[in-house]
């Protein structure tokens, strides 16, 4: 497909009927934006040739009309010494030169006629990159927000998390075991060894002791 003709099926396709017909609408987008680009470059660099084309055909066209005025000095040269043979002479040349600037002036007409219609081509092909930018922008945006929800919800009602609550609620289990077993110590009495309970005992008797004496001595005073 050439480019003038890839660049009106780009101009006259709608981007939204496109993403309509796609089965995966982001990379339809992708594949249509990558399609406006390249064409766009080779608009530009077919508008770029054409305008090289006509600088060097006004060159050429600037060039044979100083050959037809040089053609036309040497007509009136030549009747001037009586030589009307190479005045016509002169004159044909003039004459084939005149033809061939015309001939380029003609070529030129149509070069300014394709330069425009580039100019619309290049100004509609960069309308249509901002419209399919700026719906990919917006569908990539829906897709994104899609894709968390999407995720969202998988972690919300999936398999996984109801796993992982059931983890977490044996793990609570086991933490109210561990704290249980160390209420429990504190309900039952502490059983004393032997050493300590003969250590109360003697405490005991010295309590009793010391307390006798004392006793004895308020007695004994006035």
């Amino acid at each position: 497909m050439g480019i003038f003709s890839r660049a009106r099926d780009i101009i006259q396709a709608n981007v939204n009927d496109l993403l309509d017909r796609a089965e995966d609408p982001a990379k339809t987008i992708r594949l249509v934006i990558m399609e406006m680009e390249e064409t766009l470059v080779e608009v530009r660099a077919s508008a770029a040739r054409t305008i090289a084309d006509q600088k060097e055909m006004r060159r050429t066209i600037l060039k044979l009309e100083h050959a037809q005025a040089g053609w036309a000095e040497k007509a009136e040269l030549a009747l001037s010494k009586d030589r009307e043979d190479l005045a016509a002479a002169a004159l044909m040349e003039k004459q084939k030169v005149g033809q061939t600037a015309a001939m380029l002036t003609a070529e030129m007409e149509a070069l300014d006629e394709q330069l425009r219609a580039h100019e619309d081509d290049i100004s509609k092909l960069e309308a249509k990159l901002r419209e399919a930018r700026s719906r990919q922008n917006a569908l990539m945006a829906r897709l994104e927000t899609a894709q968390n929800r999407a995720r969202v919800r998988a972690m919300t009602r999936g398999a996984r998390v109801e796993e992982a609550f059931s983890r977490f609620e044996l793990i609570e289990r086991r933490v109210d075991m561990a704290e249980g077993q160390a209420e429990a110590y504190d309900l039952a009495p502490v059983q004393k060894s032997l050493e300590e309970e003969i250590s109360e005992l003697r405490a005991t008797d010295a309590v009793a002791a010391e307390l006798a004496e004392l006793k004895a001595r308020l007695k004994s005073r006035p």
